[in-house]
């Protein structure tokens, strides 16, 4: 990606020049700084759209769920685009961070820097969706000016979404094209560099085609941080034709560009020798090299979708999509060796890195950068995929039938270049021991790299994943108060990987034919909830589901065909989870706001341990692992009054490892398992890590006159952050402690003036309090700080 310049009024000219053939006449709208979508009129044949005009949401947006949120039996949070804008939340990760039972992993993980999800104790990484069909490459998704509306749907999914989703899914629901004409424009400023402008216009021409264009533009420092920022520009155009017909196809495009700086944050040791981050870091200082470290990420996505009511009893629509994601991330994690004044690292160890003769003695008060420095990924990831479904309601006798049948089709591919930008022209290591690179002063780090800069390519791969489903779903009705929803999922998941040969220079010498890696798996995945009406406005109900996940659940996952250590897994059979769920929904103040409660138990019957069993031939791993998270959600959306309006959740998650060694380790404790005849598994019993026992989430608005006054928090409990593991020391065996996160909240302030139907300002102060919080914590690594206090400023303005 080439480097840009951003400037806001230059570009909010030319959205404006560009948007300006496309606007309608004034439609009459309520005035306020919501997002557009509460002043643009739903066709009414869209019957599968989500509600968003603050109002309360009541069905979710995929042809899968053929009920209202209300008889759907299952724990899912419907958060709106008014809901966003009102919080000014701008990015995945600020949503997310708002929901309860959500954290964030740190670094790179397996699929490069981006969101890294953690979902009811499970990981989510591959289980986010746009529009119901998979969204798979690991990237920050930093905005949210063309969503309508995220959909966390909690618990085992793969019926719905796929191999995977352990803990749920997420699912992003598009802007586009729609009946009726409003438009509006956004403009932003506040603290550390904050600008943004938007555009968001939708004309109906009148004749059953409308065009719709979603564009944005902005820029901010990360509140508190010294060095970190976010730029980045997109546009999404949407054409629709027949709408209000009974054939229509709607075409839409998203282009983004980011560039970005990789949050990694500050050191942070969990121990018997530290609590949390460093003593004398100030949580603004960059360790990395910001003259260096980027994330640049161009998303491109191309979705067509074809609609036809046969009758109304049946209609069929049909989804194909191909997008296409391009990112290069150049890092440098806080890691390394960092010597306190007392002459001793965090872990209570001498100051020095590395042995014999090429031992580095760190000065007090020092840190020496080491690892992956000046690493860099270049990742490709695309995906073509097309989903089909065909709905009927029918009779048989007196059972009334809702019954969803659909096929779905996909190939993706992964190519990732691991570089490294911090090696002489020839490829050579200029910081190999002794030399290295130079000491940074602890509390006042030089993050400015000086040395050499080339770029050469370290390893190379590549990947692809084909997948084939064919699914059903029927909600059978048993007169005025009896449903039972049954679901059943067939796929067939095929992927690969194969390393390349590369140079000590950095040439590509060609695939190694002998690393090719690849997975095949049949998968069936099913659900079954039975759904009680006592009143037209309340269920209750109780589901069951469950989870399949192949060693290749994602295109850029790799598996391992042979290993002398028991892990490899590209021929284990796939894991299971199940999820059991008993709730109860309920519409009360006359539809206005709806109350949910649920208590659950999500388990992960076995997933993959090692297995170093001397008979094992290809060292495959073992299928005896098993965890378990139980939990409660509850859960409040909609307006108490007309002026006063709430959107609260609440979860606790208890969480426990029931096994994490297998038979064979059980049976032979010792050093190739971890283990020993006093502790045959260390892990068992703990709570599972980067889990939250309590978190909460509050989001309230109230309407006086021309003024609208908003009030958020959020709670997040106290969570582990290591699993035990065995320690030795003068021939003791003991287990290692536990350590786990502070708990914390934050708050965050609305106010809104409405001057008139056309204009609005709006007020978002964020961590009002400026709590000092840590998220994405690798203990004994890393930590990136919360956002301090910042404000921003908005004008809206509509016609």
């Amino acid at each position: 990606m080439t480097s840009r310049t951003f400037a806001a009024a230059p570009l909010a000219a030319a959205l404006a020049a560009a948007l300006s053939p496309a606007i309608a006449t004034a439609a009459e709208t309520p005035a306020g700084a919501a997002s557009v979508s509460a002043a643009m009129q739903k066709d009414p044949t869209q019957l599968d759209k989500v509600e968003v005009e603050g109002k309360l949401v009541t069905k979710a947006a995929s042809p899968k769920y053929t009920e209202a949120l209300n008889d759907t039996p299952q724990t899912i949070t419907v958060v709106s685009k008014e809901t966003m804008d009102q919080q000014g939340l701008l990015s995945l990760r600020d949503v997310l961070t708002n929901l309860p039972g959500i954290t964030f992993g740190a670094g790179e993980g397996g699929g490069g820097y981006g969101d890294s999800i953690n979902l009811r104790g499970f990981s989510a990484n591959s289980d986010i969706t746009t529009d119901g069909v998979r969204d798979s490459a690991q990237y920050t998704r930093t905005d949210t000016f063309n969503i309508e509306s995220l959909e966390l749907i909690n618990g085992a999914n793969s019926v719905y979404s796929g191999a995977g989703s352990v803990g749920g899914n997420i699912n992003l629901v598009s802007k586009q094209a729609h009946a009726g004409s409003a438009s509006a424009f956004t403009a932003g400023a506040g603290t550390d560099s904050y600008g943004r402008i938007t555009a968001d216009s939708n004309i109906d021409f009148g004749n059953g085609a409308a065009f719709r264009i979603n564009a944005m533009a902005h820029q901010n420092d990360v509140p508190g941080r010294d060095y970190e920022k976010f730029e980045r520009w997109g546009i999404a155009p949407s054409l629709a034709l027949g709408l209000g017909s009974d054939t229509r196809f709607t075409l839409n495009y998203l282009h983004q560009e980011d560039e970005n700086t990789p949050q990694y944050g500050v050191p942070y040791y969990r121990n018997a020798f530290n609590d949390g981050p460093l003593p004398g870091v100030d949580t603004g200082n960059y360790y990395g090299y910001h003259n260096v470290d980027k994330q640049d990420i161009t998303v491109d996505m191309l979705t067509g979708i074809f609609e036809h009511d046969f009758s109304d009893r049946l209609s069929l629509r049909s989804l194909a999509r191909f997008q296409k994601v391009d990112q290069l991330s150049i890092v440098d994690a806080t890691q390394g060796t960092w010597c306190l004044p007392n002459n001793v690292t965090p872990t209570g160890t001498a100051c020095v890195s590395g042995t014999g003769g090429t031992a580095i003695v760190v000065p007090p008060g020092q840190y020496l950068p080491s690892g992956p420095r000046g690493y860099g990924r270049d990742t490709s990831n695309a995906i073509a995929i097309s989903q089909t479904d065909l709905t009927a309601r029918f009779s048989t006798g007196a059972v009334e039938h809702a019954l969803v049948a659909g096929v779905s089709f996909s190939r993706e591919t992964f190519e990732l270049e691991t570089l490294n930008f911090f090696r002489n022209a020839d490829g050579s290591n200029p910081y190999t021991a002794p030399n290295h690179l130079p000491f940074m002063d602890i509390r006042n780090p030089n993050s400015r790299y000086t040395g050499p800069y080339n770029r050469i390519l370290i390893n190379k791969t590549d990947g692809t994943l084909a997948n084939q489903a064919a699914y059903v779903f029927d909600t059978l009705k048993f007169g005025e108060r009896w449903m039972l929803n049954l679901g059943a999922r067939y796929e067939r998941n095929e992927g690969d990987s194969a390393p390349y040969n590369v140079s000590a220079t950095g040439a590509d010498l060609g695939k190694n034919l002998a690393g090719y890696a690849k997975n095949k798996d049949n998968l069936f995945s099913y659900r079954a909830g039975l759904v009680y009406k006592p009143v037209d406005n309340g269920t209750v109900y109780l589901s069951y589901a469950n989870s399949k996940t192949p060693s290749k659940a994602s295109v850029n996952g790799t598996c391992t065909l042979t290993s002398t250590t028991g892990t490899a897994n590209c021929t284990v059979d796939p894991e299971s989870a199940i999820n059991i769920e008993l709730g109860t929904k309920w519409e009360v103040l006359g539809g206005n706001l709806a109350l949910t409660a649920a208590v659950f138990r999500n388990e992960r019957e076995n997933f993959r341990v090692a297995d170093p069993d001397p008979t094992n031939i290809t060292g495959e791993q073992a299928l005896d692992g098993k965890a378990r998270v139980d939990g409660v959600a509850l859960g409040a959306a909609g307006h108490i009054t007309r002026e006063w309006s709430i959107f609260a959740n609440y979860t606790y998650l208890d969480s426990e490892v029931l096994r994490s060694v297998s038979n064979y380790c059980l049976s032979h404790p010792g050093t190739a398992c971890g283990n020993s005849a006093a502790f045959p598994d260390p892990q068992r019993g703990n709570p599972l890590t980067n889990v939250p026992k309590h978190s909460a989430s509050l989001w309230t608005t109230y309407a006086l006159g021309q003024w609208t006054f908003g009030y958020g928090a959020t709670y997040q409990g106290e969570f582990y952050l290591n699993n035990s593991f065995l320690a030795t020391s003068g021939g003791v065996t003991t287990q290692t402690p536990l350590f786990k996160t502070k708990d914390y909240w934050t708050h965050r302030a609305m106010v809104a003036y409405d001057f008139n139907r056309n204009f609005a300002l709006q007020l978002n102060v964020q961590n009002l309090t400026d709590e000092e919080y840590y998220l994405r914590i690798r203990n004994n690594g890393w930590a990136t700080p919360g956002e301090a206090r910042s404000a921003t400023l908005t004008a809206t303005y509509r016609f």
